[in-house]
């Protein structure tokens, strides 16, 4: 079967390969962001250039680098490496991998590094499967998730492994990879001279929420929407970029992190006084299809809990925000709600 990073190079030398995967940085030098973990001194970069990599789990992000990671481990190591999703893979694909770890290890010597992306998408079950052979050594596991492994990784695995939390991409990395696209010609853009207007940069930075990946995505597309002029340069426009765009999806989740990270948010505000900054955050979760009673009885509870005595009618207008929402439904009912968010919050 073939290796899905035998498979990914190949794309990335193709030139009908998405630019996303074409610029994947193809060692430590390359790779943007992270500095926290992959800094000239720090632990992770050490044993990954000395090739002696524990089991870890790498949490972040869309967009923040775990599977690039990866690759550059994977083209690194002198171990042999076994990829697999846990959106496509089973039970089965797990036995033949350790089957054959087991094999490998007692024939040749060579050890063998299993990375699993999305191995929050594994089951309790899928995951045992895992366990025994990481506890021998029969393998070393590298998981990939974007959901915080104290719930979605079994405890036993969890305690074999180094937890490596990677950080949203700031917008000076994301401007710097940006660059990196346009300026290179091998992989990149800079064969097409491509110019982006100050405005467009905004955009295409502001809009990509620390993912690289989705930003390459759209200045791609941006890029090859606009026509070049006598000259043969390419300017992206803000209006190219908004079309490119069209409305971003918001990235939240309503069983993950995003939803009680933004809802944590949301509540914070309130408390802070902040009533632009809560009626963002309001706006947001509505926006990306969060249940509209469920923040109605956040707000009951902030009002209770956060103002109480303090202005007792607060809890009034709560109730009454939610009894409106409930009778009128969306998108009148976000009226009512944001009515009492800008209340509670001043």
């Amino acid at each position: 079967m073939a290796d899905l990073f035998d498979h990914a190079l190949e794309q990335r030398q193709g030139k009908d390969a998405p630019l996303a995967v074409r610029l994947r940085p193809r060692n430590l030098d390359e790779y943007v962001g992270q500095e926290h973990l992959l800094g000239p001194d720090r632990v992770l970069r050490k044993v990954i250039e000395s090739d002696q990599i524990p089991s870890l789990l790498l949490w972040g992000p869309p967009g923040s680098g775990k599977t690039t990671l990866a690759h550059i481990i994977s083209a690194q190591t002198k171990c042999y490496f076994e990829s697999l999703s846990a959106v496509t893979a089973g039970v089965a694909d797990l036995r033949r991998v350790m089957e054959s770890s087991r094999k490998r290890l007692a024939l040749s010597g060579q050890r063998t590094i299993l990375f699993v992306d999305e191995i929050h998408r594994f089951s309790k079950s899928q995951q045992d499967v895992i366990l025994p052979h990481v506890e021998e050594g029969t393998v070393t596991f590298i998981g990939a998730t974007t959901e915080n492994p104290s719930f979605e990784v079994i405890a036993p695995l969890l305690s074999r492994s180094r937890v490596y939390t990677l950080q949203q991409l700031t917008d000076e990395q994301v401007r710097s990879i940006i660059d990196h696209a346009l300026s290179d010609v091998e992989r990149g853009l800079g064969s097409l001279n491509v110019i982006v207007e100050s405005e467009a940069m905004e955009m295409l930075v502001g809009t990509a929420n620390g993912d690289a990946r989705t930003t390459l995505n759209s200045l791609e597309l941006a890029a090859n929407a606009t026509t070049p002029d006598t000259e043969g340069v390419r300017t992206v426009t803000l209006a190219i970029v908004e079309d490119a765009l069209q409305q971003r999806a918001l990235m939240y989740d309503k069983d993950g992190d995003q939803h009680y990270d933004i809802i944590s948010a949301f509540i914070k505000s309130i408390r802070g006084s902040d009533p632009d900054a809560a009626v963002y955050w309001l706006v947001r979760m509505l926006e990306a299809g969060e249940d509209p009673m469920f923040i109605a009885r956040r707000i009951i509870i902030s009002a209770a809990e956060d103002i109480g005595m303090a202005r007792p009618g607060a809890l009034s207008v709560a109730v009454a925000a939610q009894q409106a929402v409930h009778f009128v439904g969306l998108p009148e009912g976000a009226i009512p709600l944001a009515e009492a968010v800008v209340y509670l919050a001043t």
